[in-house]
């Protein structure tokens, strides 16, 4: 086990470019034996080798730890996740090169480890597909899952470009395989112009909920919250951000940018609200690509913020249940 403050011990805290690098300065391990007496693991999933468009989100997860802030109270919610919450980083899954299917083998190996020590995982991405070997990793250990879902797009094509494995069919093989319920599951913050209406028409024929854009615009987010949380309801949720999801005045650094998304402020209350309502089986962050034109660190900024919200949400949760 690595303790990144140990040399800044005396002092209370270090600074945020100081030291080795995990997650908001968290204990790194990459042995499961260790994971015990953790509540919440951080783990890196670096592939986006099934992207449709542009590429990067390999190198997420490194820019998300660079990004965190160290720990302290929440100026809202009057917590400090840090000091609720025992949160160990986990490390990366080790993923390949050109090899999608062992990558996704060794995501779902890891994210196993997390779930057999009792922990909830919070996981990093790289491109949505990861979602796939995240969330069956969850169903394993609980069971068919409610899930929360927000995106631009749906990701729950058949195929794209004639390929059933990609970041734009996970959800359709998570829903068609019964490791996600469809009844509870919410999409949140829909726009542009995929998919169309095969797919729309299958999900209406599973009872899947759809929220787009105009809805949280015409709602608000709080009532589109509020009706999530309703739809979900009792038993373990997984929580997957897709940061496109946001204006690309608040994500530029993703690989399918699609402009009449939401704030980052509206994001970010959402998945608190989420993670402290919800019973969190686990969650991911994904398509954050931070060497994208014009995105310096502000995707990775808010990257970390999301990851920060939820575990305040958790922390909030816990608190709760004491």
């Amino acid at each position: 086990m690595i303790d990144p403050l140990e040399r800044w011990r005396a002092h209370g805290e270090k600074p945020d470019y100081a030291g080795p690098l995990s997650y908001g300065g968290a204990p790194f391990t990459q042995d499961p034996a260790l994971l015990a007496g953790f509540d919440v693991a951080i783990v890196g999933a670096p592939t986006d080798e099934l992207v449709s468009d542009r590429p990067g989100a390999r190198f997420g997860p490194r820019a998300i730890r660079a990004a965190s802030c160290p720990p302290g109270p929440h100026l809202e919610a009057k917590v400090d996740a840090f000091a609720e919450l025992r949160i160990v980083d986990f490390g990366d899954a080790p993923v390949l090169p050109a090899d999608a299917a062992r990558s996704h083998a060794a995501i779902e190996a890891t994210v196993g480890d997390v779930l057999d020590a009792g922990l909830i995982p919070i996981v990093l991405g790289g491109d949505h597909s990861i979602a796939e070997p995240d969330i069956r990793a969850c169903a394993a250990r609980h069971g068919p899952l409610g899930l929360v879902h927000f995106d631009t797009h749906t990701d729950t094509g058949r195929e794209v470009f004639g390929v059933e494995i990609s970041h734009g069919t996970p959800m359709f093989r998570l829903v068609e395989d019964g490791k996600v319920n469809a009844q509870r599951y919410v999409q949140i913050g829909l726009r542009g112009y995929w998919p169309g209406e095969a797919e729309f028409r299958w999900q209406q024929e599973r009872g899947i909920t759809s929220f787009f854009a105009h809805d949280v615009r015409e709602l608000g987010i709080d009532e589109v919250v509020r009706r999530t949380i309703a739809q979900v309801g009792a038993g373990p949720t997984y929580l997957s951000v897709d940061v496109d999801v946001l204006d690309p005045a608040y994500a530029p650094g993703t690989g399918t940018p699609e402009p009449g998304g939401m704030t980052s402020a509206e994001l970010l209350g959402a998945c608190r609200r989420i993670a402290q309502e919800l019973e969190l089986g686990g969650a991911e962050v994904v398509e954050v690509i931070p060497t994208a034109v014009g995105s310096a660190d502000i995707t990775a900024l808010v990257a970390d913020r999301i990851v920060r919200e939820i575990l305040t949400g958790i922390a909030l949760r816990v608190r709760q249940e004491r």
